[in-house]
């Protein structure tokens, strides 16, 4: 099972990332664990100095921008 992480401290553009994921999830009919990482000293242990950052199984794939449903379900694919 993949794991999702959306790094932010819980930003509108943060809270749209995780609506995105969880769309891109629901319409291939995934089965993934997507959680948010909010507290700041794990985002910045993690590489990530500007958000959203969008991790995929424990690998920053992006940071810094929202991706739409569809390049997240991309990179699920």
């Amino acid at each position: 099972m993949q794991t999702i992480q959306i790094l932010g401290p819980g930003c509108p553009r943060c809270n749209q990332l995780a609506e995105h994921a969880m769309a891109a999830v629901s319409e291939l009919g995934l089965a993934c664990n997507v959680e948010k990482v909010t507290d700041i000293a794990k985002i910045a242990a993690m590489g990530v100095m500007v958000t959203p950052g969008f991790v995929l199984d424990g690998d920053v794939k992006t940071t810094g921008k929202v991706l739409s449903v569809d390049e997240i379900k991309e990179m699920l694919g």
